[in-house]
C-alpha cells in the first residue's frame, strides 16, 4: 500500500528479529516489544486516517460546488404566498412575485380595519452564495430561497429567531387561473373606463363556480376550464338586477366576452379571453390582495 509521506511519518518501523537455525528463539521480552510496536503502529495509522478523512470532509464544507446552489438548482421563479408575524396587527398577508428577468412584485396587506394593499416592484440581486436574494427598494427585504418556499430574513441577514421563527415561510404557490382575483383591464381590445367600482371576477375550485362584478350588479355562474389545451368556457351566468348611473354598458358587453370565449391565453399576470382567431374579448390583471 503506497501511503502519503503524512502518514507514512507516524508510523515507526518495527525491527524483524531473524531466528537462526539451531539457536532459540527470540526470548519473550523481544516479542512483547515487537507486538506493541505493532500495537502502536496500528493505533497511529488509524488516527492518521482519520485526520486525513475529517479534513477533506472540512475543505468539501468549506468549499461548496459553486454551480449547486438555489440560484443554479431550483425552479425559483414563481408566486409565494404566507401570513407574516405582525408586532401591533393579526398578520401580514404577504405575496412575493419573482420573475426570471430578475424583476419583483411584493404586495402586503395588514389585516384588520383597514384594507389596504401596499405594493412595489422593482429588481432583486442574488447574494453571493446563490441562496439569498435582496428585495431592491427604499426598505430592502431579504429572502433565503429554498425548495418551493421563502424565509423571510432579519435586516442584517440573519434568520428569525424565536417562538414565531417558523411563521416567516412563504410557500409556492400553483401557477394556475383558479382561486385569483382577476380584474377587467380591456374590452375588444378597448381599456375600461374608471368606475367606482372596479368590475372582475374569480375562478373558485368549489364546483367550478364563477362570480365577481360587472360594473353594476354582482354575478356568477359555472365555467369549464382546460389548462393542457387553454379551454374555457362560462354558462348559467346570472346577475342581480339593480339599475345604476354607471357601469351598465360595461357589464353588458363584460357578460358578453364571458358568454362567447372559447380559449385563453396566460402568462401569471394577465389573462385575455379569446374566441377562435378574432380579436381578444377581453384582458385581465391579476390582483393578488384584494
Amino acid at each position: 500500500m503506497n501511503l502519503p509521506d503524512s502518514v507514512k511519518l507516524l508510523v515507526p518501523v518495527v525491527p524483524v528479529v531473524p531466528v537462526v537455525h539451531g539457536q532459540a528463539p527470540v526470548n519473550f521480552v523481544t516479542q512483547q516489544v515487537s507486538l506493541m510496536s505493532l500495537r502502536v503502529a496500528f493505533l497511529l495509522f488509524a488516527f492518521a486516517t482519520t485526520l486525513v478523512i475529517t479534513g477533506c470532509q472540512g475543505m468539501s464544507r468549506e468549499n461548496p460546488d459553486p454551480a449547486h446552489n438555489a440560484r443554479n438548482a431550483l425552479d425559483w421563479a414563481g408566486i409565494y404566498r404566507g401570513v407574516l408575524p405582525c408586532a401591533d396587527c393579526e398578520g401580514i398577508e404577504t405575496v412575493v412575485v419573482l420573475n426570471s428577468d430578475g424583476h419583483y412584485q411584493l404586495h402586503e396587506k395588514y389585516r384588520g380595519e383597514d384594507k389596504t394593499v401596499f405594493s412595489r416592484e422593482g429588481a432583486f440581486t442574488w447574494g453571493e452564495a446563490g441562496t439569498v436574494i435582496t428585495l431592491e427598494g427604499d426598505q430592502a427585504v431579504q429572502l433565503f430561497v429554498g425548495e418551493n418556499h421563502l424565509v423571510r430574513l432579519a435586516s442584517d441577514g440573519s434568520r428569525i429567531t424565536g417562538a414565531l421563527a417558523g411563521h416567516y415561510t412563504l410557500a409556492k404557490t400553483t401557477d394556475s387561473l383558479v382561486e385569483k382575483y382577476w380584474k377587467l383591464v380591456e374590452l375588444n381590445g378597448r381599456p375600461v373606463p374608471s368606475l367606482k367600482r372596479e368590475p372582475y371576477m374569480i375562478l373558485k375550485a368549489d364546483e367550478n363556480r364563477v362570480n365577481g362584478f360587472g360594473g353594476c350588479n354582482g354575478f356568477g355562474g359555472v365555467y369549464e376550464l382546460d389548462e393542457a389545451t387553454s379551454r374555457i368556457s362560462f354558462k348559467q351566468i346570472m346577475s342581480t338586477l339593480m339599475a345604476c348611473a354607471e357601469g351598465m354598458e360595461v357589464e353588458q358587453r363584460f357578460h358578453e366576452a364571458l358568454k362567447s370565449a372559447d380559449s385563453y391565453s396566460f402568462d401569471g399576470n394577465h389573462l385575455t379571453l379569446n374566441r377562435a382567431r378574432m380579436a381578444p374579448l377581453a384582458r385581465f390583471k391579476v390582483v393578488y390582495l384584494y
